[in-house]
């Protein structure tokens, strides 16, 4: 009898440790069964549009009865008309351009280079005598239409003057940049006016005769850059 109670007993121990596995592999079986769910985003825009990417900026100019692009020297010519080629001491001639940013373009600003020689265009003038002789200045305005920019209708109060080129050498930039309207997706920005004033000093064709220099019947041909960046 006493081999079969402690037999018992022992049968007990064994059922009750099996139990207790069953009920902790069962809470472990549960735990592991979790639902799961996960969610993405995509940088996108609206419908099936990619949502990230660069932007464009493209600026033209206006100087020959059309916007054009001219993105290499010697670039679009601007008009002095033909007394550019005759002048004399104590003459002045007049050229305007204007330059907007292209329809969908980014909006920046614009630096005016100083003047190099342009490409492609046959000058006689030796020693560059003519070049360092005449006086550059450069005016600019915001106004939706450019200002008058002509011999007997030039008014420098409808303009402002470029930093840094005011009875300048030709050679000489701008100190300042001027901004350029940034566009929309249906219309270009809004322009920048320039206008190109040279003049041969009164006194010019004495100073070279005194170097031993001769102005008449010289030409140049010069050409600038306009800087432009987005910003």
């Amino acid at each position: 009898m006493h081999t079969t109670r402690s037999s018992s007993r022992r049968n007990r121990k064994i059922a009750a440790v099996a139990a207790g596995a069953l009920a902790v592999g069962l809470g472990a079986a549960y735990t592991l069964a979790s639902w799961t769910d996960s969610e993405w985003v995509w940088g996108g825009a609206a419908g099936d549009e990619p949502g990230i990417g660069t932007g464009t900026f493209e600026v033209e100019q206006f100087t020959e009865g059309s916007w054009r692009d001219d993105e290499t020297n010697p670039g679009g010519a601007l008009d002095f008309t033909t007394a550019a080629l005759a002048l004399a001491p104590g003459d002045t001639v007049y050229a305007p351009v204007s330059l907007r940013t292209k329809t969908g373009s980014l909006g920046g600003e614009v630096t005016l280079s100083g003047a190099v020689a342009a490409q492609g265009i046959t000058v006689s003038d030796a020693g560059q005598a003519l070049w360092n002789a005449v006086e550059l200045t450069v005016h600019t305005s915001a106004e939706t239409s450019a200002p008058a920019c002509a011999a007997g209708t030039f008014d420098a109060a409808d303009w402002t003057a470029v930093d840094g080129i005011d009875s300048a050498s030709l050679g000489t930039g701008a100190s300042a940049a001027q901004a350029l309207a940034a566009a929309t997706d249906a219309a270009p920005g809004a322009p920048q006016h320039y206008c190109f004033v040279i003049s041969l000093p009164a006194d010019a064709q004495s100073v070279a005769e005194a170097a031993g220099v001769d102005l008449m019947g010289r030409t140049i041909a010069p050409a600038w850059e306009f800087a432009a960046v987005s910003g």
